[in-house]
């Protein structure tokens, strides 16, 4: 007889159940295929079969103090702190959820003087009179979780202790990133400081020039007032070189975790710019390119646990609809007074299952199913637009990468003539056969020949570090 009621009331419980309906809630977002994505001419043209980034990427540089840099800012930058910490925040609030999925235990004990009703159930002698009230109880619960509510929104929780974890690696590679980026920029700076002054000591010698033919008759006026013009441009050049040198100083000092006094002390920069050295440049791309891309990219990797989580809320949100059974028991002792607590007579036991379904819920629980579902078709449209957006960083570093190559090129053919033509002027001039401001102006052609060629070098390291960090960074990362 038990066995038919048990199952009557199992069927009962089902039967109620139903009437919450989940019908037509449906996740409408799909996943983007990278494989089946239009790559482009840019990248299909690169792929060659070359390596991933290595994890330490920057250190291609050779520049022993950006490796310090990047190192120290890596172990004591306060924005990668907080993202360190949501990590942690996640695994504990994932240990909380898990705890779900566990058996639980509880002890309680109570001992109160309290004084009895006469005219209640307590009876004589104890009815009218204080005495103690004790109990002492251990007691134990169990959720079946026949439906998997708390096992989803376990691996929802887990989902988001990758997710934080990417998003640190996210942090780590950002700040790498902008750490190299702007000591490239200030090893230009550095070099156009060198440039502005070079030009400003030849236009200086070209004025004096000037000056002494006109004290001769040989120049007029004019031709002093033209060039004394030139010198306050260079000098405010020289003057905005020099304060943004100070502030990428200052930002290089903030990225490692230090104040401005420390980016005082970062000395110029050992990169080389010349366009044949230390350029360590990528222009080939890996072949399992853009397949493998999504496990090297930790934005992509972030948004595909983001993906995962929001599918196993959506489990959650879907058990709700069913009964929820718990199996709970008790056992301890209860007596008036503490002579009788130890006594037999004073056990008390128990056990049983307890069920909690739902039968009317006004729309609340389709409204959390639909609310799930909304945020998991975000997540995945946030996970293509990603995976889309990664594509073009990867294009465009490429296509950057080929035009630089083609600058370069010219500027150092540029850069041959200017220097050809400076040798002659000075050869003529010594010779006696031109004046010496011939030999200066080709020199001042020479410097601005010389500045392009640094400035063109400079984009290609930037580039490189653009196209490593397109690549993710060197870090692989797992997927669900």
């Amino acid at each position: 007889m038990k066995p038919f009621r048990l199952a009557a009331a199992a069927t009962l419980a089902l039967t109620l159940a139903a009437c919450a309906d989940m019908g037509g809630i449906a996740p409408q977002a799909r996943k983007i295929d990278a494989t089946s994505v239009n790559a482009g001419s840019a990248i299909n043209g690169s792929v060659t079969g070359a390596a991933w980034p290595r994890e330490q990427w920057w250190e291609a540089l050779q520049d022993p103090q950006l490796n310090r840099l990047v190192a120290g800012a890596l172990a004591d930058n306060p924005s990668l702190h907080a993202a360190q910490a949501r990590v942690r925040q996640a695994r504990a609030l994932a240990g909380m959820t898990e705890a779900a999925t566990l058996p639980r235990v509880d002890a309680a004990a109570s001992a109160q003087r309290e004084l009895f009703s006469a005219n209640a159930m307590v009876p004589p002698p104890l009815a009218g009179n204080y005495a103690w009230n004790n109990t002492a109880m251990l007691s134990g619960s169990y959720d079946l979780d026949l439906w998997g509510r708390d096992h989803a929104a376990l691996a929802a929780a887990l989902g988001e202790v990758q997710l934080a974890s990417a998003e640190t690696q996210m942090a780590r590679l950002a700040l790498a990133s902008a750490i190299v980026r702007s000591y490239i920029q200030l090893a230009l700076d550095y070099t156009l400081e060198d440039s502005a002054a070079a030009m400003l000591a030849q236009r200086e010698r070209l004025l004096e020039l000037t000056r002494r033919r006109h004290a001769a008759g040989l120049a007029s006026a004019i031709d002093v007032t033209s060039i004394e013009t030139t010198l306050p441009a260079v000098r405010r050049e020289q003057e905005q070189i020099g304060t943004a040198i100070a502030l990428l100083r200052n930002q290089l000092a903030a990225l490692i975790g230090k104040g401005p006094g420390d980016g005082e002390s970062i000395a110029r920069p050992g990169l080389t710019l010349a366009p044949d050295q230390g350029a360590a440049r990528a222009t080939g791309l890996p072949a399992a390119l853009p397949a493998e891309l999504l496990g090297r990219r930790p934005d992509i990797a972030a948004q595909r646990w983001r993906v995962e989580a929001a599918a196993r809320r959506i489990d959650v949100a879907k058990a709700a609809f069913y009964p929820n059974i718990n199996l709970t028991a008790f056992a301890g002792v209860q007596a008036l007074g503490f002579g009788h607590l130890l006594e037999a007579g004073s056990a008390m036991r128990g056990i049983g299952p307890a069920i909690s379904l739902p039968v009317f819920e006004g729309g609340r629980l389709r409204s959390q199913l639909a609310g799930q579902s909304a945020v998991y078709d975000g997540a995945v449209e946030q996970y293509n637009a990603t995976v889309l957006h990664a594509l073009e960083e990867v294009a465009n570093a490429i296509t950057r990468d080929r035009a630089e190559q083609e600058q370069a090129r010219l500027t150092r053919q540029a850069l041959a003539t200017a220097r050809q033509a400076h040798q002659l002027a000075e050869q003529a001039w010594r010779a006696g056969l031109t004046d010496q401001a011939n030999e200066i102006a080709a020199r001042l052609a020479l410097l601005q020949e010389q500045r392009q060629v640094a400035q063109v070098a400079s984009r290609q390291l930037d580039n490189y570090a653009e196209l490593m960090a397109a690549l993710g960074g060197g870090v692989k990362l797992d997927l669900p």
